[in-house]
């Protein structure tokens, strides 16, 4: 299984634009991942909330972390579906990203991704994502 460093890494090399983001992995179990995404002032768009394009991106890469807890071999894994549901304007400041893989099977993996602003226990974004697994 992947560890944090070797996480943080695929997201540098491997993810376009999200490995830019200086994206921190928290803490990774088999089916689980938490990723902080640093807060930058070129995130923000007007009326001052955090950008919902970027919020997707580091959801989506959350998502594919969580695919490789449990496929280490799955590297070349897709999306094939992602829905936000945006609850509420993130303060400007880090953001913590709580994946879990609902399901996962031979070709398919679901999960979902609650996003917090850092202190606060509200969620502003819940995201759920479907992967297509292909080993490789």
């Amino acid at each position: 299984m992947y560890d944090a460093a070797d996480l943080e890494r695929i997201a540098r090399e491997e993810v376009p634009y999200v490995g830019q983001l200086g994206l921190k992995v928290e803490s990774v179990g088999s089916g689980e991942v938490t990723v902080r995404l640093p807060f930058r002032a070129d995130m923000i768009r007007h009326g001052g909330t955090i950008s919902g394009p970027v919020m997707m991106g580091v959801a989506d890469y959350t998502l594919y972390a969580l695919v490789l807890t449990r496929r280490p071999d799955a590297m070349q894994s897709v999306t094939t579906n992602l829905t936000a549901n945006f609850l509420r304007r993130p303060k400007p400041d880090d953001l913590m990203f709580h994946g879990k893989l609902l399901k996962i099977g031979r070709r398919l993996a679901v999960g979902e991704v609650t996003t917090y602003s850092i202190g606060d226990d509200e969620p502003v974004c819940h995201i759920t994502g479907t992967y297509a697994i292909s080993a490789g």
